[in-house]
């Protein structure tokens, strides 16, 4: 039994340990980043409920407009194949933006009066939301290009290593890359735990600074993908000495250290399709127009759809079909709408889940999702994305059904009968430790494949697209998000802040509708989709 044990954890967790190599830093710095970037989602969920009048669906809206900049990854993506040499510079632009995003955070909390005499706190709220996400996805395409070049094409003795080696050494990349992002959220569910130890007892203002100071430490963010960059920067020129020193002419260092195999052109597709994708965006959003959510995203939709289309062709047919076929699936699964902000409200006002406790949900959320990238490592490298998205889709389902029967009084049942010890703690406890290793299972081994298979002269315009494809799902999710909130609307109280008096009422009773509606178009739309691929003879990676 013991042996068992210790093969299982030698092939899923100390193997993947051996696989790793200096040059695959620099990119997972990069990732952690991202991964931290949660430090201040708390915060802002208890600032956005407490201090600012603004309903679930514009939330879901604004999810919206903060998601459009991932479509943008396509055009940076190619940008970054184009100015391959240069492309670090993209991740400081990109720190600039996220640190300027919680600055004004840090303001708005620290001096909100200073910032209101410069224009409503709503307006810089949604001036940082939109922000901080152009700056990340400026270092994810960066990040994304970085796990391409930190697989080594030579070994330590000048010879070409095995295609087999490589395959392996790029999954084992983007497994680490998954590893690097959620290892981050770990950290940050560690540090929400500390500061908010207690923090229900606490005075009003002792909160806020508690909130300021989080945000302050945020600031490591940008700080950290930059460190990333100078790394790379720093490993490129000991590898650039140490093929000289093998008598490698400066040709073969510059191919083999600092560019691709074959020179990138700019595709004037991508291009002229970004910029047409960016006018009318900017068009519809400053117009006003009625409607002007939906228009954007069909219209990104064509434009993305298109780009991928001419893309394909640079695919053996047979390899096109597995990727659209993947790249089907993966977009259907995430574009499934959500509850939205009326959920966590709920659990707030009515089961008592304050900061502290929170932040300890938090913790197990990414704690058990990292594990889960080692315990399904296996499964993500045996299985087809139509296998995996099966399973996710039926475990989402059943693992929504404790949150369902809570609304309708389950927690209260279970106290009963077990004196108290199957509260409404214990069970949101339970079901995060079920649900948090599934997050990240379906996304691996897409990446993957593109890393492995894309031409490699485009590894970073194939990474960009496909992920600004996957990525428009979720602006659709934020879509039907919305809808789903403007049928079944859902308030929570909201007082004046300078006489406290209750402007809005909390209002729950829908939300029990509006949970069942989001699991049935969850459970069905998926399966569906997978057998529609399947008909039209598409496959999955």
């Amino acid at each position: 039994m013991l042996s068992a044990v210790y093969r299982w954890i030698d092939r899923n967790i100390l193997e993947l340990g051996r696989e790793m190599r200096l040059s695959y830093l620099p990119p997972l710095m990069v990732y952690c980043a991202a991964g931290v970037s949660g430090l201040t989602g708390i915060v802002g969920t208890f600032f956005i409920k407490d201090y600012l009048d603004l309903s679930a669906a514009f939330l879901a809206a604004l999810g919206f407009w903060a998601g459009i900049p991932w479509a943008l990854k396509m055009p940076i993506g190619h940008l970054v194949d184009l100015l391959w040499r240069y492309k670090s510079g993209l991740v400081y632009l990109g720190a600039s933006l996220i640190a300027a995003g919680l600055l004004i955070m840090c303001g708005l909390i620290g001096q909100p009066d200073a910032m209101r005499a410069i224009m409503p706190v709503e307006a810089w709220f949604v001036l940082s939301v939109l922000l901080s996400p152009v700056g990340y996805v400026m270092q994810d395409a960066v990040a994304d290009a970085m796990t391409v070049e930190a697989v080594p094409r030579i070994d330590a003795v000048g010879k070409p290593i095995a295609v087999g080696t490589i395959r392996l050494m790029h999954t084992t990349m983007q497994m680490l890359g998954r590893v690097a992002i959620i290892g981050g959220s770990v950290l940050v569910s560690l540090a929400n735990v500390v500061m908010f130890q207690g923090a229900e007892s606490l005075p009003e203002a002792e909160k806020v600074a508690i909130y300021l100071r989080i945000y302050e430490m945020a600031l490591i963010i940008p700080l950290l993908s930059v460190s990333g960059v100078i790394l790379a920067g720093f490993l490129k020129r000991a590898e650039a000495r140490r093929l000289s020193g093998l008598g490698h002419s400066q040709a073969d260092i510059d191919r083999l250290v600092h560019d691709p195999e074959e020179k990138t052109r700019a595709n004037w597709w991508i291009l002229g399709g970004s910029a047409a994708f960016v006018a009318l965006t900017l068009a519809v959003g400053l117009s006003g127009i009625e409607f002007g959510q939906e228009i954007i995203f069909v219209g990104s939709f064509a434009v993305i759809a298109m780009m991928m289309a001419r893309l394909l062709r640079e695919l053996p047919p047979e390899a096109a079909r597995t990727l659209l076929g993947t790249a089907v699936i993966i977009f259907v699964f995430r574009a499934m709408p959500g509850t939205g902000a009326g959920a966590g409200w709920w659990m707030i006002d009515e089961l008592g889940f304050d900061q502290s406790f929170l932040s300890r949900l938090d913790l197990i959320t990414s704690a058990l999702t990292l594990a889960g990238l080692f315990l399904f490592r296996r499964f993500m490298a045996e299985k087809s994305i139509a296998q995996i998205v099966v399973f996710l889709t039926l475990a989402g389902t059943v693992l929504t059904l404790p949150i369902i029967g809570m609304y309708h009084g389950l927690h209260e049942w279970t106290a009963r009968m077990t004196g108290g010890l199957i509260d409404a703690r214990f069970i949101a406890i339970a079901n995060t430790a079920l649900e948090s290793p599934l997050g990240q299972v379906a996304m691996v081994p897409m990446l993957a494949w593109i890393a492995n298979s894309a031409p490699q002269h485009l590894k970073a315009t194939f990474f960009a697209v496909m992920a600004s494809f996957t990525n428009l799902a979720l602006s659709a999710s934020q879509l039907g998000t919305k809808y789903m909130n403007e049928i079944f609307i859902i308030t929570r109280e909201v007082r004046d802040a300078a006489s406290g008096a209750v402007k809005v009422a909390a209002d729950y009773s829908e939300l029990g509708m509006l949970l069942l509606s989001v699991t049935a178009l969850g459970f069905g739309l998926p399966l569906l989709a997978i057998w529609i691929v399947r008909r039209l003879g598409l496959r999955s990676a």
